[in-house]
């Protein structure tokens, strides 16, 4: 083996965990996801760009999916579609098995247009607006997962035939992790506490035309402890005998190459297990994976706009928080590579930073790769999820592009957003 081949080996196997499964180094050492080089979707497409190892995220979907299914028969995986609302990512999903949740119309949206059966569709929120009840009800969406009294009202009013709903719970467990990703304690927005939920209950019971299946509970998200998701199933089997109980997901994966983060597998046995102790033989399990699905099959690609040796070792790329907001809403971690030059020395430390006018506008602190040089280009690894979500127009920035890697072909799936784009909500004024 060359000394450039171990440097490569050496440099991937310390993100093994975090970049995409079928990423390699070529011997050029550049950075090669489902077979594609990154100089090569980066001149096609241009950056930033969201790639996305399509056969890494068929293969995690069906883990979930099948492995659910072998160690409880009863079961259903939803694809919690917040973490990569794509029409693609719907279609992908649903025909590796998965059913879907959304938790707004525009998800609703997006599924259907993706052609997923509407009975498939979970809708969650805790504050659905008539507008996007009656959107659900129109096009069939399979089951409704109600939230508060006032969801109640809205149904009972427009309800013409008979729907699927589970009722959303406080199980009273404190997550372990960032304080805005913790949707379970006592003191949360979402879902009923039991003692109203025993109202709660009855009263859609009672009601001709709701059917309810079961109860919800989800307790946040990039969890790392699996007991703390049987803690979940033995909160919500407190709650009464149903045919369906459906314990969320929010099982977090590894971002750097410290973390620890478990397996499917160790996920499900957990979470069976506790099933197997506390929920009747016969019922419905239900889990909704989302992150831990997407996370790791994605990375972003950015190309190096200038390198700036002052206070510190600054590495400013063409993208930024616009893209990437979570790392300024809950501090999380990522790692980065020069894509383009791997199998170089890594002797440098240096902060990748954004184009957004904010100093918090920071994507990679204490970096370590070779001396970056102006239109290198940077891979963020572990974006798959909430990065797309969550991206907006700050200084004007437009969402970027994405595509599907696959066996040497690449598709684009959603085009990057134009100057055209950003000026057609303001045609009112423009026109006037």
């Amino acid at each position: 083996m060359t000394a450039n081949a171990a440097a490569a080996t050496a440099s991937l196997d310390g993100m093994r965990d975090i970049l995409p499964e079928h990423a390699e180094v070529d011997e050029l050492g550049e950075l090669r996801i489902g077979g594609v080089g990154v100089s090569r979707l980066a001149a096609e497409y241009g950056t930033p760009l969201h790639i996305i190892d399509e056969a890494g995220l068929r293969a995690q979907i069906r883990r979930f999916v099948d492995g659910l299914r072998r160690r409880w028969t009863n079961s259903e995986v939803l694809y919690a579609s917040k973490s990569f609302p794509i029409v693609e990512m719907y279609r992908v999903a649903a025909e590796e098995g998965a059913s879907i949740d959304v938790a707004g119309g525009g998800e609703i949206v997006l599924a259907l247009k993706a052609g997923v059966d509407p009975k498939r569709i979970h809708f969650h929120g805790n504050a659905k607006t008539t507008d996007e009840l009656r959107l659900a009800l129109d096009t069939g969406v399979g089951t409704i997962i109600i939230d508060n009294f006032d969801e109640i009202d809205r149904l009972e009013a427009l309800l013409t035939g008979p729907q699927h709903v589970l009722i959303r719970l406080i199980p009273g467990v404190e997550a372990e992790t960032h304080a805005s990703q913790a949707t379970g304690g006592v003191r949360s927005k979402f879902g009923f506490p039991i003692e109203q939920a025993v109202a709660a209950i009855e009263r859609i019971s009672a009601h001709p035309l709701m059917e309810l299946d079961g109860v919800h509970v989800h307790i946040g998200s990039q969890i790392l402890n699996v007991d703390q998701f049987a803690q979940a199933v033995d909160s919500i089997s407190r709650s009464g005998t149903f045919r369906t109980y459906d314990i969320g997901g929010g099982l977090g994966v590894k971002y750097t190459y410290d973390e620890v983060a478990p397996s499917v597998e160790e996920y499900l046995d957990r979470v069976v297990e506790a099933a197997a102790a506390h929920l009747p033989a016969d019922a419905r399990l239900v889990i909704e994976p989302g992150r831990s699905i997407v996370a790791r099959a994605g990375v972003t690609l950015y190309r190096v706009v200038s390198v700036k040796r002052s206070g510190r070792d600054f590495v400013a790329v063409d993208g930024g928080m616009a893209d990437q907001l979570d790392i300024a809403l809950t501090g999380q971690r990522y790692e980065a590579v020069l894509a383009n030059r791997m199998t170089e020395p890594w002797d440098e430390e240096v902060q990748i930073v954004g184009r957004q006018c904010e100093s918090g506008d920071l994507l990679v602190e204490d970096a370590r790769m070779p001396a970056p040089a102006v239109d290198d280009l940077v891979a963020l690894a572990t974006t798959g999820a909430y990065s797309y979500s969550m991206t907006n127009n700050y200084n004007g920035a437009l969402r970027p592009a994405i595509v599907f890697v696959q066996e040497g072909e690449a598709r684009l799936v959603a085009r990057r957003e134009t100057y055209e784009d950003l000026l057609r909500l303001h045609e009112p004024v423009q026109e006037a």
